[in-house]
């Protein structure tokens, strides 16, 4: 039997407190972030490592690479062989002709891995020429074949673009063709589907299957998400706190997990069913609400059509009830959300509580807003850096002027005890919070001013599965107990299932279907619905 293509032995990994010194072991000081970790991966197979953020995966990753900020970080213990080479003692020099040749690497945000002053036929023959040698006319050629290996259509129109002229799955895509230029052996694939809708990310991942039985390379998953994982790896590795908790083939440890802490990630899927409705009453309606983007050309700049981002929406939504909105990128849910905010101008009708807010001025819809509030996708770029966490709670009271000054820090409290944050920290600032407490906090925000209707735009898509089920039951809680109704705006059809009585499905600005969240997910009418359940839940 053939040995594996790497070896990972008591890999230890440690960053060193304060100022570095310059000296790659470091003194005392130091943080343990990885503690004696080994694992095999082997050739053509796919090894998954999962655990909740901070649990020392995608430094794992990075230590293969030799990509950690050293001497910051240093290797207590370990070592990791490549073919019986050991990576930690090979110079630099060697560790280069490695990287983007024999192992490559895909990273979870690709907008930020992208250089964006370069286009892509610039970036991928960067790589060519690095390892290859290949330019000009033969470096073209091999782009192209890796732009359609890949699967993105229309590749030679697509050498001259930008990053920022692709969409997220198009990008990704990029990405792939980036790592696998050189017929890698291993492709390390860091969080490759986070941000990405449930078809595009089906895509990604058949993609990635397929060209692992075409090129044989080995492939190392690192994700927090257990249904790819039970679809596409072989074997996993569970990671908690640093530590190496329990590993086993893919179908054993699904079915028979040992370690309570595996237990506890496998039960964290989103679960439940919404709760009963109370009231019939219509808090929320829309009426052919239509959001058109003019495009403009010539030299008189004359409109000549529309991107329309929402077109001729209806909707319904009575007190204490959930809609969910779905769709993939493109399809215009957060632009009907900003709409009924009146954030974004748009035509049709927009009634809340009876009363119409498409006729009325910012000035008129002001008192409103203190009824309907937001909550968004990334909660670390909507709370300022620079205010305490108090800070950015108070700041609603302030601008409604509820309350006295003196009693508003009372308000906050109890804002911070009703979502689960310990009121002590509140002088403390966003980056001091982890991601799902982060969340918590600007779902205090919206909850301090007592509304009735709370918009939540992808709340929990970059969360860890335990800790996305912890917010659904915030949510749901918070719901039962102040009869809050919620547009609830997401890709994750699971976290939807969990919380909606309502679906609206959405593509290119239509809705395609709409009505009884159960009876969708149950019996989807429509061949895209069909197409987007099957996507997830298969």
């Amino acid at each position: 039997m053939s040995s594996p293509l790497i070896q990972v032995r008591e890999l230890s990994v440690a960053f060193q407190d304060g100022k570095t010194s310059g000296r790659k072991s470091g003194p005392p000081g130091r943080t343990t972030v990885v503690k004696r970790v080994s694992f095999d991966i082997k050739a053509g197979e796919t090894l998954a490592l999962v655990g909740e953020s901070g649990s020392g995966k995608s430094v794992c990753a990075l230590s293969i690479m030799r990509l950690l900020p050293y001497p910051h970080a240093s290797h207590p213990s370990g070592a990791i062989y490549y073919r019986d080479e050991n990576l930690l003692d090979t110079d630099e020099q060697r560790m280069r002709q490695l990287r983007g040749d024999r192992i490559g690497i895909i990273f979870q945000e690709p907008m930020t891995s992208l250089n964006p002053l370069h286009n892509i036929e610039r970036q991928i023959g960067e790589i060519l020429l690095l390892h290859k040698g290949l330019s000009g006319a033969q470096a073209r050629e091999r782009t192209l074949e890796l732009l359609e290996l890949v699967g993105l259509q229309d590749p030679e129109k697509r050498l001259r673009s930008y990053p920022h002229e692709l969409s997220g799955g198009q990008r990704q895509r990029v990405m792939i063709a980036m790592a696998l230029a050189n017929d890698p052996e291993l492709l390390i694939a860091d969080e490759p589907t986070t941000a990405l809708d449930v078809t595009i990310q089906a895509q990604i991942l058949e993609l990635l299957r397929e060209l692992q039985q075409k090129l044989g390379m080995a492939i190392l998953l690192i994700t927090h998400d257990l249904n790819i994982v039970r679809r596409y790896a072989h074997h996993v590795c569970v990671m908690c706190h640093g530590k190496l908790v329990e590993q086993n083939d893919t179908a054993k440890l699904f079915a028979a997990p040992q370690h309570a802490y595996t237990q506890s990630l496998l039960a964290a899927e989103p679960a439940g069913a919404p709760l009963p409705l109370k009231d019939d009453r219509t808090l929320l309606e829309t009426k052919d609400l239509k959001v058109w983007f003019p495009i403009r050309k010539g030299l008189l700049r004359r409109t000549v059509d529309h991107i329309r981002a929402v077109d001729g929406v209806d909707i319904q939504l009575r007190p204490g009830e959930t809609l969910g909105v779905v769709g993939e990128s493109g399809s215009g849910k957060t632009t009907l959300g900003m709409a009924i905010l009146r954030l974004q101008q748009s035509r049709g009708e927009i009634h809340f509580d009876s009363q119409p807010l498409n006729g009325l001025s910012q000035k008129q819809v002001k008192p409103l807003r203190r009824r309907m509030q937001v909550v968004f996708q990334d909660p670390y770029g909507s709370l300022s850096p620079r205010m305490s966490i108090a800070e950015c709670i108070a700041e609603g009271l302030e601008i409604h002027q509820v309350g006295e000054p003196a009693d508003r820090e009372q308000m906050i409290i109890e804002a911070l005890n009703e979502v689960g944050i310990d009121p002590a920290v509140r002088h403390r600032y966003p980056h001091e919070f982890s991601g799902g407490q982060r969340q918590r906090v600007a779902i205090a925000r919206a909850l301090v001013l007592k509304p009735e209707l709370i918009i939540l735009d992808e709340p929990t898509s970059a969360l860890d599965r335990t800790i996305q089920k912890q917010i659904i039951e915030l949510l749901r809680n918070l719901q039962q107990k102040y009869n809050l109704s919620y547009l609830f705006i997401s890709h994750d059809l699971a976290v939807v299932k969990a919380l909606s009585h309502s679906l609206l499905v959405m593509r290119h600005g239509e809705v395609i279907e709409q009505g009884d969240a159960e009876r969708i997910f149950s019996a989807p009418q429509h061949p895209y619905t069909r197409k987007l359940l099957e996507a997830a839940f298969q």
